[in-house]
């Protein structure tokens, strides 16, 4: 048995970080997710040309660090006075963040659906409506569920740079506690199960419909 001074309560307060990490994991990714598929069939529609300012502004979240965007969002909106917590801010930003990649993995598997599908699909006398949520969405979901997957594990990460707005996020709750009882190994072990016990089961499901997939082919 590990002889420790972490309580019930600290716990319990680190439990309560990782509920305030799986929110903002969860609004970033459900409004990522949705910005993502708006932009992604958007970009796949449309010209190279006529989608390069969205292909620019996109290209900005992806390629400034999340830590900088924060930061400078939390900024900005404290200067103009329009009063937004440092929680709903970073929830848009990360959710802003997350829609860049998502974007390129919709546009990507959509992309990746044989044209020749399409148009016999057409063919068919479907619409663009029909063919774009009968044929292409359900081979595209197939390509892009992996990446999905991956993005998602990744913005739960990320968002402990929350931290640095002052949330007291799950690693942030680990940093207070290590301050406090000066044991950082094993707190660190614990806060390192909780991120595991958070993250498994999405990428269980992952797997799992991947392979519930196969099983149908």
């Amino acid at each position: 048995m590990f002889d420790t001074a972490l309580t019930f309560n600290d716990l319990m307060f680190m439990l309560k970080g990782a509920g305030v990490t799986l929110s903002v994991t969860a609004f970033a990714v459900v409004g990522g997710t949705l910005l993502g598929l708006f932009f992604g069939v958007l970009r796949s529609q449309i010209s190279p040309w006529a989608a390069l300012p969205l292909t620019f502004v996109l290209d900005i979240f992806r390629s400034v660090p999340l830590l900088i965007q924060l930061i400078l969002a939390n900024a900005f909106q404290a200067i103009a006075g329009w009063g937004i917590s440092p929680f709903v801010t970073s929830c848009i930003v990360l959710a802003l963040y997350t829609s860049a990649y998502c974007t390129e993995i919709v546009r990507g598997a959509i992309e990746a659906v044989p044209s020749v599908t399409r148009r016999a699909a057409r063919s068919l006398g479907m619409t663009w409506g029909q063919d774009l949520t009968q044929i292409v969405f359900p081979m595209a979901l197939r390509v892009g569920l992996p990446s999905w997957i991956g993005l998602t594990l990744g913005v739960m990460k990320d968002s402990a740079l929350v931290m640095w707005l002052g949330i007291i996020e799950l690693l942030r709750s680990s940093q207070i506690l290590v301050t406090r009882l000066q044991e950082p190994m094993f707190i660190l072990l614990v806060t390192g199960a909780i991120y595991f016990a958070l993250s498994f089961p999405i990428a269980r499901l992952g797997s799992r419909l991947e392979k519930r997939w196969q099983e149908n082919d």
